[in-house]
């Protein structure tokens, strides 16, 4: 298993690694656009998890409802959730996919790093790739990307992650929308208490990780979040132009 997960993972992001570096002899910079190589591949399942996980954050009041509606009935409740699923073509679990994606991917890198400012390791070369002799782990003459420790880093992977995770959590609504509008279910208040905990996390374990294990963190998560920024406004945009196109003078159109 170690060796089929060598083969197709750790193997080609340590020969991509250095193929860079050889070209451009800056780790923080080949970080860089390795980020952005994986996001590229990851676009078209990121867009469909942050979709999926946006659907389920806006189909929350009316899951409330249903657990209200027909409290003490777990069968129940589950059959009108999955039914409502269905309606709204939601998958529960569409958000999920990236995540496992992404884990493997960042356990690759934590190798090739620990490989690339080892000095001398590159048995894992390709015959094609020069074998530069030495990484330097320094980025911009400011920070050592192999020492872990690294508060700065680490609070940008947490900001990051905070920044993607707000983006995710509604609007109290107003008390005028009645009972039906209300999103301070404990459900809700747990989604809350996440967006800020999690950030906490990043930060702790940024700390702990290479300093480069805590860039890329910084890097992926702000791609995510500024991807999220341009679905958004273009889901709100549809939702503009549904509403402009259909409504006249408070009537519906059919």
């Amino acid at each position: 298993m170690g060796a089929i997960f060598e083969a197709i993972l750790t193997q080609p992001i340590f020969n991509l690694f250095v193929w860079i570096y050889n070209y451009i002899p800056d780790v923080g910079v080949v970080i860089l656009i390795i980020t952005v190589l994986i996001k590229l591949a990851l676009y078209p399942s990121t867009n469909k998890s942050i979709k999926a996980q946006k659907d389920l954050t806006e189909l929350q009041p009316k899951l409330e409802e249903l657990k209200k509606k027909y409290a003490g009935d777990q069968q129940k409740i589950a059959t009108e959730t999955m039914t409502l699923y269905k309606e709204h073509k939601v998958n529960p679990f569409g958000s999920c996919l990236p995540l496992l994606i992404q884990l493997p991917v960042f356990i690759a890198l934590y190798w090739v790093l620990q490989s690339v400012f080892k000095g001398d390791n590159f048995d894992l070369l390709y015959s094609f790739v020069q074998n530069p002799g030495h990484i330097n782990s320094v980025t911009l003459g400011l920070f050592d990307l192999k020492e872990a420790g690294n508060i700065f880093l680490a609070v940008l992977a947490g900001g990051a992650q905070f920044a993607q995770a707000k983006m995710f959590t509604r609007k109290k609504a107003p008390k005028a929308a009645g009972e039906g509008g209300k999103d301070e279910s404990m459900t809700a208040m747990m989604n809350k208490q996440m967006t800020y905990f999690m950030p906490l996390i990043t930060v702790l374990i940024g700390y702990q990780l290479p300093g480069g294990l805590a860039l890329y963190w910084f890097l992926s998560t702000g791609i995510t979040a500024l991807q999220q920024v341009i679905l958004f406004r273009k889901h709100d945009g549809n939702d503009n132009n549904k509403k402009d196109g259909n409504v006249i003078e408070g009537k519906l159109i059919d």
